[in-house]
């Protein structure tokens, strides 16, 4: 539910949506040539430093390398979206549906823990290739806020369109003819529905956006944070509107079930609610310091390690 372009790919390792932008791994540095003194085989390799070898005194400097991530191919980009987003839409309206099934044994509490443990292992696995949006409102969100390139949205979206209808169907070959549970549908009034849904898809990417773009959030928690905050949305507005926060866990499910009620509020809603969200942080988290926002290009973001 934390978090990239091509020319991103090939920037120092750099944790990025779904980790945080910070400092490398292993930072390097360049040793100095001095005068005509013959080249060292060790000394024309990128990733050692042996400068301090040769002196007769002093203490040994630490070996550091400085060789930038493998990058990472669009392809394969998608290819982890569509299996991160095919993952979390399985399990949270396969929950869904079994709850539906065996008259609400389920409850609330798991059909909230399903979706945020989903949310978690999907960022924890793909996180690091494809920055695991999994929510074509976040994707438009950090697009809007030049943290990922609006040349890979439409990409993107297709992916989790296309995930979400084959997760909806497999659900409807296996449970059919029961899958009206798993359709997100409001349970109140339109107005309602669009009043949650704005309220925690705020939330979600109010904390997505501190985990993915804020040097000093603590990116390696991104999935817990992310999945805690997905579980939290759920226990809040799981009964009213079934805190969807996503318009391909609505679009799937409701073709699949052919139940099309209020279906404009899970697509505009969430959106909205993203957007005002990720501003929010934006406008609100401390500003860089000035060595951080010299020293380091502006890169992609997403959840990356």
């Amino acid at each position: 539910m934390v978090m990239d372009s091509e020319d991103a790919a090939s920037a120092p390792s750099t944790p990025m949506t779904p980790g945080t932008p910070g400092a490398p791994l292993f930072g390097g540095f360049k040793p100095e040539t001095t005068g005509n003194r013959r080249p060292s085989l060790l000394k024309s390799c990128k990733c050692f430093s042996v400068e301090a070898w040769a002196m007769e005194e002093g203490t040994l400097p630490s070996v550091s390398c400085s060789l930038p991530p493998p990058p990472v191919s669009l392809a394969r980009k998608v290819g982890a979206e569509f299996i991160g987003t095919l993952i979390l839409i399985f399990a949270g309206t396969a929950t869904a549906i079994v709850n539906q099934k065996t008259q609400g044994t389920e409850t609330l509490i798991g059909l909230a823990a399903s979706t945020g443990l989903a949310v978690m292992i999907v960022i924890l696995s793909t996180g690091h290739i494809s920055g695991a949006h999994l929510n074509p409102a976040i994707t438009i969100a950090f697009a809007a806020l030049k943290h990922f390139p609006w040349k890979q949205v439409p990409v993107y979206i297709g992916a989790q369109v296309v995930a979400s209808l084959c997760a909806a169907f497999a659900l409807k070959a296996i449970f059919h003819p029961i899958m009206g549970g798993g359709v997100t549908v409001p349970s109140g009034g339109n107005l309602q529905a669009f009043a949650l849904e704005f309220i925690i898809s705020f939330n979600l990417m109010f904390v997505v956006t501190a985990v993915a773009t804020d040097t000093r959030a603590v990116g390696e928690l991104a999935g817990i944070a992310v999945g805690a905050t997905v579980m939290l949305n759920i226990l809040i507005a799981g009964e009213t509107t079934g805190a969807s926060m996503n318009p391909v866990r609505t679009l799937g499910p409701a073709i699949a079930a052919n139940n099309f009620k209020a279906i404009w509020v899970y697509f505009t809603a969430p959106i909205l609610g993203t957007l005002a969200g990720a501003g929010v942080y934006s406008a609100v988290k401390l500003p860089e310091e000035d060595g951080n926002t010299h020293d380091n290009p502006p890169t992609a973001h997403s959840f990356r390690r």
